[in-house]
């Protein structure tokens, strides 16, 4: 191939967004950057670029391999990109999703406003 593929549309490819427009909503919105840079959906991609992704509470960095424009299975996304993801940013979304969670017996109903307010300082004081 002699130029690239757009950003948007590989990104869609190796499975890091489920579709082509949230793939290019994430660029407009400057969550995707490539050398500390936001980059619009239509910027090409080339083999050996690093490519920062924000997802919510983790930002994910991957590095093109081969620049696809069309989608691959799970299985061959390895071949495609790499991910340079430390593990401390995979632990930030393991920990907010335990902060995230509590169980109520069934039948208990919802939360008094104090015992939402008891939730809120322990994952307050938890998450520091």
């Amino acid at each position: 191939m002699e130029h690239g593929i757009r950003i948007d549309k590989w990104l869609w490819a190796v499975r890091i967004f489920k579709t082509r427009s949230l793939a290019s909503e994430a660029c407009r919105s400057g969550k995707v950057k490539i050398l500390d840079q936001a980059v619009k959906p239509s910027r090409d991609v080339k083999p050996e670029d690093i490519i920062a992704v924000s997802l919510g509470v983790i930002t994910k960095t991957v590095k093109v391999l081969v620049p696809i424009g069309h989608r691959v299975s799970a299985k061959l996304v390895p071949d495609a990109m790499t991910d340079l993801t430390p593990e401390a940013e995979y632990q930030k979304l393991k920990r907010s999703g335990d902060l995230n969670f509590e169980f109520r017996e069934r039948g208990t109903g919802r939360p008094t406003k104090r015992e939402r307010r008891e939730i809120e300082f322990l994952k307050l004081y938890l998450d520091e």
